[in-house]
């Protein structure tokens, strides 16, 4: 589907394209679903419906979304908040990173991760943190690229329902 999109918008899919991308911010409902299917290959067991009322409730808590786009069409966003805790002190804690798969290799992925390290910075910001799947590769070959370390374990307990 966003293939067709990139198509029908006149984007060719070649590293070069991608030195236009513009970065914003998603402030509405509207752009929240034109980033649905890039955040659908992170999140694929949640619907459209599922992802649009977790967003309003992460909202509520400060979460953010910086999108990449070109024209009207996302191809990567991060979603992010900042936290400060016992451990680290104020930091900018990423939630999700993704980069639609037709632009994977092009960089976006280091180019929004840029804009974070800026952001938090900005922000009084020691450190980013994020979380992410064992199975991640080709993510954990991105982090490391751009400077991340591997050290720490994330544990979590689901409880009964």
């Amino acid at each position: 589907m966003l293939q067709a999109s990139l198509q029908h918008a006149g984007i060719r899919l070649k590293p070069r394209t991608l030195m236009n991308v513009q970065f914003h911010y998603i402030a509405d409902e509207v752009w929240l679903r034109r980033c649905w299917p890039v955040f659908s290959q992170l999140r694929p067991d949640l619907s459209e419906e599922e992802f649009v009322e977790r967003w309003r409730a992460q909202d509520a808590e400060g979460y953010r979304i910086l999108s990449a786009r070109k024209g009207d069409v996302i191809l990567g966003a991060a979603g992010f908040r900042f936290l400060t805790t016992m451990a680290w002190g104020r930091i900018l804690y990423l939630d999700d990173l993704i980069v639609d798969d037709t632009v994977r290799g092009a960089g976006l992925g280091s180019r929004l991760l840029d804009k974070l390290k800026d952001l938090a910075q900005e922000e009084g910001c020691r450190q980013v943190h994020l979380d992410t799947g064992y199975h991640r590769h080709a993510a954990h070959r991105v982090y490391a690229r751009n400077g991340f370390q591997f050290n720490c374990h994330h544990l979590a307990f689901t409880l009964p329902l």
